[in-house]
């Protein structure tokens, strides 16, 4: 019966302590994280939108990089920010698969969209004469449909399964809704919705992971063929993304594996890698690209001003 499974609670307690008590610090560090990322994050995306000669593949990439941010953690703070301040933490079915679906595709948009920065990469680096025919405008919008399109489908089926179940139990041991923690609910088959979770972990995960650590491995081939002062810019080029694409990685994959062994880790370390990527990267990823674009303006600048 549907009606008797509409209503979710959530387990706040045994990830803020004392929420009672400290219930309005953690309202307004939450709500001061969220208002810097959507800060940040638009400034660098505004200031990418109004220079033409930030109308470039790889800023393009940067700055759906960031809008991605922005929409995922959207669909985390606003209700986190109302259940600080609620008594009761509880939230619908619907609302709690549909908060699962937007983060699962930011999640899953994250990755691919580092994959195409590293195709990005791969070509400025190593096959720098033909970049300008391997990476057309129009190529680029073509990726950028794909980075979004194919997460939203997979995770549109994933989104169906779910809603056929028939729970059994309405607690949520999470901070947010996970499509895995609400399948563990049901107390039906849910072999469906486990065998699909896997396939769709291989199909949209993988495939991501596995071309960026081969455009690393051709574009480090590449470095060590030529000279310091080449390694040096590949370096300063490729270093950001490394960074965030490791971070990212580590903390999904965790994410995943403690999503399906729920109970074995501490409440507080697992509440703090599964907010790492809804924290750090959104707020990271716009003071490093803002910075590169920053210097980027500079030496420009600098160069108008040699040549007048």
């Amino acid at each position: 019966n549907r009606n008797n499974t509409s209503l979710l609670l959530w387990n706040f307690m045994d990830y803020f302590t004392n929420l009672e008590k400290y219930r309005y610090v953690y309202f307004l560090i939450s709500l001061a994280v969220y208002l810097l990322i959507i800060c940040c994050n638009s400034v660098v995306i505004s200031i990418i939108f109004a220079n033409k000669s930030l109308h470039e593949p790889m800023y393009i990439f940067i700055a759906a990089l960031l809008c991605n941010s922005v929409c995922g953690t959207t669909a985390l703070y606003p209700k986190l920010l109302i259940d600080l301040l609620s008594e009761r933490q509880v939230t619908s079915l619907e609302a709690c698969v549909f908060q699962a679906f937007f983060i699962y595709t930011y999640l899953a948009a994250e990755f691919t969209l580092l994959s195409a920065m590293a195709y990005d990469r791969y070509v400025s680096i190593c096959k720098p004469l033909q970049y300008a025919t391997l990476v057309k405008m129009s190529t680029v919008k073509k990726l950028l449909f794909i980075c979004w399109f194919w997460p939203s489908c997979q995770n549109s089926i994933a989104i169906i399964l779910t809603f056929q179940l028939r729970l059994c139990q309405f607690k949520i041991n999470r901070i947010y809704c996970n499509n895995y923690a609400v399948v563990r609910l049901s107390c039906g088959d849910t072999t469906a919705n486990n065998l699909y979770g896997l396939y769709n972990l291989t199909v949209v995960v993988f495939p991501p992971v596995i071309f960026v650590i081969f455009s690393y491995i051709r574009i480090l081939t590449v470095c060590l063929k030529n000279s310091k002062d080449f390694r040096r810019k590949a370096l300063q080029t490729c270093f950001p993304h490394l960074i965030i694409f490791i971070s990212f990685t580590i903390t999904t994959f965790f994410e995943v594996i403690n999503s399906r062994l729920e109970g074995n880790v501490p409440h507080l370390f697992a509440m703090i890698m599964s907010m790492e990527n809804l924290v750090i990267p959104p707020l990271i990823n716009p003071v490093i690209y803002g910075l590169k674009i920053i210097k980027k303006m500079l030496q420009k600048r600098k160069t108008h001003i040699f040549t007048d």
